[in-house]
């Protein structure tokens, strides 16, 4: 098909070989052009059809990653309310306790330790620490503070 648009005719293919090209297509079988035009239009179809099918299956994966992320950052009201285009009116509170935490030794720790097992008790710390927090009614944000260590 693309041969067939070139801009110079002399490199467009004559009909005759536009034809035996078919033939090979068919594996020999008497079909008529237009039928043979179809069957490859149908197997575009269907394979687009699937690559469209993928792509909205890895969409839907990012959106529930984004999600996850937003309801992580963000109390769920307003993490809602962001979702829907709404906007979201600021929220005074009588009372707050801030928690600061520091791991005593962590420099030390993780110097001596491999990378995946300071991911493993950083994971394992800050789940136990969500689940202690998951049994009140109160919300988490995660800042995280970084130090160039020199």
């Amino acid at each position: 098909m693309k041969q067939c648009w070139a801009e110079a005719a002399e490199q467009r293919p004559s009909f005759d070989e536009i034809f035996n090209q078919f033939k090979t297509f068919n594996k020999g079988k008497k079909t008529n052009i237009i039928d043979s035009m179809l069957r490859m239009l149908e197997q575009y179809s269907s394979n687009l059809e699937d690559l469209i099918r993928e792509r909205t299956e890895e969409l839907e994966i990012e959106k529930q990653k984004t999600e996850k992320l937003l309801t992580q950052m963000l109390p769920p009201s307003v993490a809602e309310s962001l979702k829907k285009g709404c906007t979201v009116e600021p929220e005074g509170f009588d009372l707050v306790t801030l928690y600061f935490s520091d791991i005593v030794g962590f420099t030390t720790i993780s110097a001596m330790s491999e990378p995946i097992e300071v991911v493993d008790l950083l994971n394992d710390l800050y789940t136990l620490f969500d689940a202690i927090i998951g049994s009140h009614d109160v919300y988490k944000i995660r800042i995280l503070k970084y130090r160039e260590i020199k």
